[in-house]
């Protein structure tokens, strides 16, 4: 053993750092592999419709491939934007989570929606539940008032505010 470490000791250092010099820039210049992952976006001067919007989405999530990081991709990138996506983007989004057997993300993405939804007009999310009751009770996805999400857990009272 000592004689390996011995030999290892012994030898200079320099072929062993300039192969590893050569490795890095090897892989620095190769390019990234394509993915299917990516959602088409149109270039900036181009507007797209809301019809050409919904189409792409409820297309992306209705991929039979699609794995739980695409959905959480694209579930994010929707939260990111300005709008509140339509029943039927929702109702693509649970079917591909059902898909990939991931009920919490259909649960915190209604809680999401939710939220969202109640920033700008109050009744836009029961139009919402309204729209999508059918899917979750085919699908089996219970709503965040459901489960008891909608009130605090450990909340206690403050008895200065009574």
């Amino acid at each position: 053993m000592f004689r390996k470490l011995l030999t290892i000791a012994s030898q200079p250092i320099r072929p062993r750092v300039s192969s590893l010099l050569h490795q890095t820039r090897f892989l620095a210049n190769q390019k990234p592999a394509e993915s299917a992952s990516v959602i088409y976006k149109p270039p900036h001067d181009v507007h797209e419709t809301d019809e050409e919007f919904d189409n792409r989405y409820y297309q992306y999530f209705s991929r039979p491939d699609i794995d739980g990081w695409e959905i959480r991709k694209a579930l994010n990138e929707l939260m990111g934007m300005d709008l509140i996506p339509e029943p039927r983007i929702i109702e693509a989004a649970f079917r591909a989570c059902r898909r990939v057997n991931d009920h919490s993300l259909c649960v915190r993405y209604l809680e999401a929606v939710k939220w969202k939804a109640d920033n700008h007009d109050k009744d836009i999310y029961p139009y919402l539940l309204q729209e999508l009751k059918p899917v979750m009770e085919e699908l089996g996805i219970s709503s965040p008032a459901d489960l008891g999400y909608d009130k605090p857990e450990l909340a206690l009272r403050n008895p200065d505010f009574y």
